[in-house]
């Protein structure tokens, strides 16, 4: 029991952030209050506070594990030295929908709940993992460019901007489609259009 109490902090702080996704890709964000967040792992509201005083607090620690789980995966693959511009490309757009898979509700909590609630810190630090998603990809696409593999006239900013596109359109898919939409395809798909939209003329 002890053992169990010694883990029980970073171990329900995980399941409270888990249980937040699911709510929000399951039920929506109107769902989201502290009854049913208890509820879902199985705790007192109190306890809920006691981990995370405020819902702000649950919703700053999911942006920061995206940070620290995909931002900083997505920085490791477009600086690979020994990797091309085509399989860099692949498995930038591929780690970022297998992220998104495994944590369904991420996109509706970034697009969703920072922007409308108006929350300075939260759109401060959205602006920056947006950022910074979007000038890594924009590194790899510059780099093939660079090297004559992809067409010169292409704008990577504006490639770059469609990318960013990727993860709202597999969210719609995922909420009309729930249970059908097939990853694997989606990711070849979105590669395959990125690479025709990119080939030299």
């Amino acid at each position: 029991m002890a053992e169990t109490k010694h883990l029980s902090g970073d171990i329900r702080r995980e399941q409270i952030k888990k249980a937040v996704l699911e709510i929000v890709f399951s039920e929506g964000l109107k769902k989201l209050t502290t009854k049913n967040l208890a509820k879902k792992v199985g705790l007192s509201e109190g306890a809920v506070f006691r981990h995370y005083p405020t819902k702000q607090a649950i919703i700053l620690g999911i942006i920061d594990d995206v940070k620290n789980e995909l931002v900083t995966k997505l920085k490791q693959i477009s600086e690979q030295k020994n990797k091309s511009p085509e399989e860099k490309l692949e498995k930038f757009v591929c780690s970022h929908i297998t992220y998104l898979k495994k944590n369904k509700g991420i996109s509706i909590i970034l697009f969703t709940e920072a922007s409308y609630q108006n929350d300075a810190v939260l759109k401060e630090k959205l602006d920056e993992i947006f950022h910074l998603q979007k000038n890594y990809f924009t590194n790899i696409i510059r780099m093939g460019i660079n090297s004559g593999v992809w067409e010169h006239s292409i704008s990577s900013e504006n490639v770059a901007a469609l990318y960013m596109g990727i993860p709202i359109t597999m969210n719609i898919e995922l909420n009309l489609n729930p249970g059908k939409f097939k990853y694997t395809n989606f990711c070849r798909n979105m590669v395959i259009l990125l690479q025709r939209i990119l080939e030299r003329r």
